[in-house]
């Protein structure tokens, strides 16, 4: 970095300066998780600005702190390894078509007695008692910390947001199983599949995909995108059954 040394200062609550002759080198930022978690990023072009940045942010923070790196940038995973942080889960990005001829999802229906609300029809009252017992039921599992970032609870404790990213199956008076579709421009994203634990293995996951995937081919949109952690194996299948593809995958480093 040359002859003149770098200054880091916390410049907000959440930010970090690197600075080089007057001249910003290298940022810090953290930001907390709908579940109260820490986590930060790190822009550096040196890799001794950035070992700088970690050192003076590590310092300042409570631990755990987490972070999220593209596996295949093997030098900015190196990068936080070397301030010690380790990998708690991978998580990979599938991209899932969504044309019924290549799903194979075109003549699947509900199982007798279920029914399918379509994104944005469901009630607001039955839909947040069905994302109650699904959260705790997975709670009692894997743990709700699993799940995708933009469905982790807040410390409300509130875990659905948005009711109108979600279509569920119904079934009698109840809601049995849902999907959130984030309504990302050209690419949706599948958020989400649930079902709850006393109705597995009736097809009903299969039916809420065959559904979201088909009305989003009907609007000219060919492809999907969802994000599944690695140990989730009945969600991997799920997907890669339709003829989902692995695109990349991120870690989730934690320092504890």
């Amino acid at each position: 970095m040359g002859e003149h040394a770098v200054v880091i200062t916390r410049v907000a609550e959440s930010q970090w300066h690197a600075v080089k002759d007057d001249r910003v080198v290298g940022r810090g930022d953290t930001s907390r998780r709908p579940d109260g978690r820490i986590f930060l990023s790190i822009d550096a072009w040196h890799g001794a600005v950035f070992d700088q940045l970690a050192d003076a942010m590590l310092a300042g923070l409570p631990k755990p702190l987490y972070t999220v790196v593209d596996e295949a940038d093997l030098d900015l995973t190196s990068r936080w390894e070397r301030a010690g942080f380790t990998t708690r889960r991978r998580e990979w990005e599938y991209l899932v078509p969504t044309d019924p001829r290549v799903t194979g999802l075109g003549s699947v229906l509900p199982p007798s007695g279920v029914t399918i609300v379509a994104v944005g029809e469901a009630e607001e009252g039955p839909l947040r008692k069905l994302d109650r017992v699904i959260r705790d039921e997975v709670e009692a599992t894997v743990g709700w910390q699993e799940m995708p970032a933009e469905v982790l609870a807040r410390p409300d404790g509130a875990t659905l947001l948005d009711p109108s990213k979600y279509a569920v199956a119904a079934q009698s008076d109840k809601y049995v199983g849902l999907v959130r579709v984030a309504p990302v421009t050209r690419q949706p994203r599948i958020g989400l599949i649930a079902v709850r634990s006393d109705q597995h293995r009736r097809g009903i996951a299969r039916a809420l995909l065959a559904h979201v995937l088909g009305s989003l081919h009907r609007c000219g949109i060919e492809t999907a995108s969802a994000e599944v952690n690695e140990s989730n194996g009945a969600a991997m299948a799920l997907f890669e059954g339709v003829g989902a593809r692995r695109a990349s995958s991120n870690l989730e480093l934690v320092l504890r």
